[in-house]
């Protein structure tokens, strides 16, 4: 399932429109959407190696602007959206245990979150509810989102074929481990504090 889906990425990131698809996924990751845009942007780049810095700046930016989504959801629609999404995810006793941070890491835990695999709409929606300052929270979520996509795209753009070759050799397990990264960052997130 993954293997076709990863297939028909590639297919679709010719698209005109793909840099859209690329934003839409982008922008709902940083709120409420499961899935990272690493796996739309890694095909995209393969696909397109010329377009590489372009289609991170559309990802980073695109996913600031969820963030601050997700920060508007916990600053002033907590209860009647954001927690149902924490409820939808099972992680209320996450959390409780990540809002505990905010007092003394609020703006490292969001980078921590914009960088890592832990679930950056955690993050987001958290921030706005303890009330961190939006400047700092624009300034971590921007730093840590261009890292991170910029650090995808580069590693395409100057190992493209290798990584590709790689990729498609290797795609089950290396889907495995980014299944076990996604997991390794909800327990971390749940044991923390």
């Amino acid at each position: 399932m993954l293997r076709a889906l990863y297939d028909k990425t590639l297919k679709v990131s010719a698209h005109r429109h793909a840099g859209w698809g690329l934003a839409g996924v982008s922008f709902l990751e940083s709120s409420v959407f499961p899935i990272p845009p690493d796996v739309v942007l890694l095909p995209m780049v393969l696909a397109n190696r010329a377009k590489a810095w372009w289609l991170a700046s559309i990802c980073t930016l695109a996913s600031v602007l969820g963030a601050l989504f997700g920060y508007a959801i916990g600053y002033a629609l907590f209860e009647s959206i954001g927690q149902p999404i924490i409820a939808f995810y099972n992680g209320q006793a996450a959390f409780d245990k990540f809002l505990g941070f905010y007092d003394l890491w609020g703006v490292w835990v969001v980078l921590a979150a914009a960088i890592s695999f832990l679930p950056f709409k955690v993050a987001t929606v958290a921030s706005g509810v303890s009330g961190l300052a939006l400047g700092p929270f624009v300034l971590a979520s921007v730093l840590g989102r261009g890292l991170r996509f910029f650090g995808v795209a580069a590693l395409i753009y100057y190992f493209g074929p290798q990584m590709r070759v790689l990729i498609d050799k290797y795609f089950n397990l290396l889907s495995f481990v980014f299944i076990a990264l996604l997991i390794l960052g909800a327990v971390l997130l749940g044991a923390v504090g």
